[in-house]
């Protein structure tokens, strides 16, 4: 019987993954990460919080398998807090869940499943995988809940050893599972604040550990000073509200200038952008090898993906080396910020992606 272990929050998604993979056969071991200490009022959604721990082992209890806790909490500090923090300290967007997948979740998840004897590793992900060679990741078939573009971080190894049941199911259907088998998860709801930060104040939370006046100017695009800002990282490219600007058309930063301190702010269409670099890349799957073309320097016609909440869009990704790729856009495309990450595709299939440097 091949062994499975399940990375569990105390949410619908783990919960109804680990009964999914019971009765597909699988020996299921449900484990829980203690991340943070969230001050947790009895009603927290964080998938941190005490009580979500605490749902989780009550569904590992419901489902009779064994659950695990590991304390997480040093490494969560380390690879996913201040790198958030320090990134927007220097005008940069950058996103914790995907930080948390490529730091945290999957390689903690691989490690103890090794340490235990487990084959294999799952979460509540809505994904699919393709076993073909090489290994394909691809998007979930309910578009509304598709967490793809958070998973382009994964290694080989780690896609390879994993399974997401839930990428071939709609959000409400799998609701109704959990209401059908009466688990303790089954009516929570979905939260879309950032696990750690309470009640979505994350501009609070970054500004605890900034230290003294971090204030500065806000200048047009002629470089008049037209405001004050109170510190970069309460901003990123693209914002509109919050700027405190009184104008005859609506602003938006258009650049973040860490070194003068300075917030740039303009007309809509001065966000909008025909072309960034990327860096920092992971692929999947190489285009080269994927569209079976030689692998000197080339432009591929992918779709490209730099915001969580957005649509694809098509591009041409030109990849000069390992390390980093020119996007440019059909048409231009709204405010890719620093920070922020850019996933490829190919039709439903994440090749990969990387880190936005700059446009």
């Amino acid at each position: 019987m091949p062994s499975v272990l399940v990375g569990m929050s105390g949410g619908v998604d783990s919960s109804v993954t680990a009964f999914m993979l019971k009765e597909e056969g699988y020996d299921v071991h449900g484990i829980s990460f203690m991340i943070w200490d969230v001050r947790d009022k009895g009603d927290s959604k964080s998938c941190c919080s005490l009580k979500s721990v605490t749902d989780a082992s009550v569904t590992a209890k419901q489902a009779g398998i064994e659950h695990y806790f590991f304390d997480a909490r040093g490494e969560f500090a380390d690879k996913v807090i201040e790198p958030f923090i320090n990134g927007y300290k220097r005008g940069f967007t950058p996103n914790p869940c995907v930080l948390c997948n490529k730091h945290i979740k999957f390689p903690l998840l691989l490690k103890e499943a090794d340490r235990r004897g487990i084959d294999y590793i799952a979460t509540g992900h809505y994904v699919c995988i393709e076993k073909c060679e090489p290994v394909c990741l691809k998007k979930g078939i309910d578009k509304k809940k598709d967490q793809s573009y958070f998973l382009y971080v994964m290694t080989k190894e780690e896609i390879e050893r994993s399974i997401f049941p839930l990428g071939r199911y709609k959000k409400e259907k799998v609701r109704e599972i959990a209401g059908r088998l009466n688990l303790t998860g089954a009516e929570k709801r979905e939260s879309q604040d950032i696990c750690f930060v309470e009640k979505g104040k994350y501009r609070e939370f970054i500004e605890s550990f900034v230290p003294g006046d971090s204030s500065g100017p806000i200048h047009d695009l002629k470089s008049n000073i037209i405001g004050n800002h109170n510190g970069i990282h309460a901003y990123t490219v693209g914002q509109r509200r919050g700027l405190g600007i009184a104008a005859g058309q609506p602003l938006y930063v258009t650049k973040i200038d860490t070194q003068n301190n300075t917030i740039i702010v303009g007309p809509k269409e001065s966000c909008l952008a025909g072309e960034f670099r990327v860096t920092q890349l992971n692929w999947i799957i190489q285009p080269s090898v994927y569209f079976n073309s030689a692998p000197e320097p080339s432009v591929y016609k992918l779709s490209v993906k730099f915001r969580s909440t957005m649509n694809e869009v098509n591009a041409g990704v030109y990849i000069p080396d390992s390390k980093s790729a020119i996007v440019t856009l059909d048409a231009p495309g709204w405010a890719p910020a620093p920070g922020q990450s850019a996933v490829f595709y190919s039709e439903d299939v994440v090749l990969g992606g990387g880190i936005i440097a700059g446009t």
